[in-house]
């Protein structure tokens, strides 16, 4: 990709990155961002693209782009100001831009702006979706591949040992856990992380689930993860930053959850730990996109279970409430909004609680709760 780089470092050069989720595609275009940008004055690199659309629109995306180049904050008030407030304040820059993770075609209109770019100008896009890279404004596209069983044991080893080799007396274990991973090295650095300072039996206990998972279900295999955390505590922690604390300041989060009665600083580094959250810049939590959509999948299993296995909690679940990212928040399960921020699924038990002893009340104090969003 470097080379393609120089090879056009005179051009408008249009990379893209497209493989499987968890595949990589984040990880190498943030490689050749960290390796390049010290030549550019005008940078941005927009993670994960689809969830930032989908949570805060595109003029969200236009006024993050238009933040970083610029290095001021913008405000827009429609999607065609921020359009010409790119074109206007972009125009002839030398930009190095990362537009990551897109699941659809120039969600910011940029893509075919090769006649007002600036000369040397570098975009790069990862996508899955490789029909999306496959337009004249393209220039070269990779195509990831997955680990073979060497680069796979290697990565498996640094998270599970420290190490770029497995212990000899887990040599055998370690094999055995990446023929289940499938060369996918989101898989590996989850389970590699969890499996990391446990003993022999917990390694066998956990490939035992493994290898009753079918190949290529991946989400599965990440769940296993999330199992085998050591308490409630951590699992909670997991769901809450999930739906409430992606793109958040850690600092924000821990007065938060230790305003819960929640031991949240200890929480937070073995979740990192575990490879399960992220710290991004500025300090705020961040969470691979594969990683978060298994965490929303958790918690609508323990919502159904717990309208299933609880009559006086029971009710219908109609197409007004399903549970959704824009929505989790109205479920009075699972949370609501308070002047100071998000009392969240950690206090899920503690209205379940108060609840049973106000049965009768019950019924009206959800309806309010629910409707009032």
């Amino acid at each position: 990709m470097i080379q393609v780089i120089k090879n056009k470092s005179t051009e408008v050069c249009i990379i893209g990155i497209c493989g499987e989720e968890g595949s990589g595609k984040t990880t190498l275009a943030k490689a050749v961002y960290h390796q390049v940008h010290s030549t550019f004055t005008y940078k941005s690199f927009i993670e994960d693209i689809a969830e930032v659309s989908q949570t805060r629109g595109l003029v969200g995306l236009q006024e993050q782009l238009l933040s970083d180049v610029l290095k001021t904050k913008i405000k827009l008030h429609s999607v065609q100001m921020g359009i010409s407030m790119i074109r206007e304040r972009l125009s002839g820059k030398r930009m190095l831009i990362v537009l990551d993770g897109t699941n659809e075609y120039d969600p910011i209109g940029l893509w075919n702006s090769h006649v007002w770019f600036g000369k040397g100008t570098v975009m790069i896009i990862t996508t899955r979706e490789e029909g999306l890279l496959r337009i004249p404004e393209v220039d070269s596209v990779l195509l990831i591949e997955l680990l073979n069983t060497n680069e796979s044991l290697e990565l498996l080893s640094w998270h599970a040992f420290r190490e770029a080799k497995p212990r000899e007396e887990y040599n055998d274990l370690a094999k055995r856990v990446v023929a289940c991973c499938g060369g996918l090295p989101l898989t590996l650095e989850v389970i590699g992380s969890s499996l990391f300072e446990r003993p022999k039996e917990e390694w066998k206990s956990i490939l035992l689930e493994l290898e009753k998972i079918p190949k290529h279900d991946v989400y599965q295999k990440l769940k296993i993860s999330f199992q085998v955390l050591r308490n409630e505590m951590e699992k909670n922690l997991f769901l809450d930053v999930c739906y409430f604390f992606v793109g958040k300041g850690r600092t924000y989060v821990t007065q938060i959850l230790n305003g819960c009665g929640v031991d949240a600083d200890s929480g937070i580094r073995i979740l990192i730990e575990r490879s399960l959250i992220q710290v991004k810049r500025n300090n705020k939590l961040g969470i691979q996109p594969l990683l978060q959509k298994m965490g929303k999948e958790i918690v609508v299993e323990i919502l159904e279970r717990r309208l299933r296995n609880n009559t006086q909690l029971r009710f219908r679940l109609d197409e007004n409430y399903v549970v959704s990212d824009n929505t989790v928040r109205t479920f009075f399960l699972f949370g609501f909004e308070t002047s100071f921020g998000s009392v969240c699924f950690l206090m899920c038990n503690i209205f379940v609680f108060l609840s049973s002893f106000h049965h009768s009340r019950q019924k009206s104090f959800r309806y309010c709760l629910v409707n009032s969003f």
